[in-house]
């Protein structure tokens, strides 16, 4: 089934269960979709295309869940959080943080990578090689401590 087509399964899901969250989730999926196809002129999405635009989703409620959080209004941060998970839910198994270890190890070897002045090297490959499977903010992280 296309991601499309998912998206809008789910969507019906959400409505029968009156489950108001996961379609506000699930209708921004939706938009962003059209959107995007919009902007390149396609019928469909690659699923390249589509991994970043649900990581793209997620990563702006869980930004903004942060900045609610810091403001204190649990209130509005905690639908931010729930809409994150659902919009998640379509995302390839994340990695652990000892496999992006492993596989940022291995990274490091294949560059050559002697320090930070390689770090931008090895995060394009690191970020190509784990797209959809792991956080930017952990691989980077991962990045410095391994080269600093």
């Amino acid at each position: 089934m296309s991601f499309e087509k998912e998206v809008m399964t789910q969507m019906k899901v959400a409505m029968k269960a009156k489950d108001t969250v996961a379609l506000e989730a699930l209708r921004a999926v939706k938009s962003g979709i059209l959107l995007a196809k919009t902007e390149s002129n396609a019928q469909e999405l690659s699923e390249d295309e589509e991994m970043k635009l649900v990581q793209k989703l997620v990563k702006q409620r869980k930004d903004s869940a942060a900045i609610y959080r810091e403001q204190n209004r649990p209130d509005l941060a905690e639908p931010e959080e729930k809409q994150a998970e659902v919009i998640a839910a379509f995302l390839p198994a994340q990695l652990s943080e000892a496999e992006i270890e492993s596989e940022v190890e291995v990274i490091i070897a294949e560059t050559g990578a002697e320090g930070m002045k390689d770090m931008g090297k090895v995060m394009g490959m690191a970020s190509g090689k784990l797209a959809g499977k792991a956080d930017g903010k952990t691989i980077s992280a991962i990045v410095r401590k391994k080269l600093g």
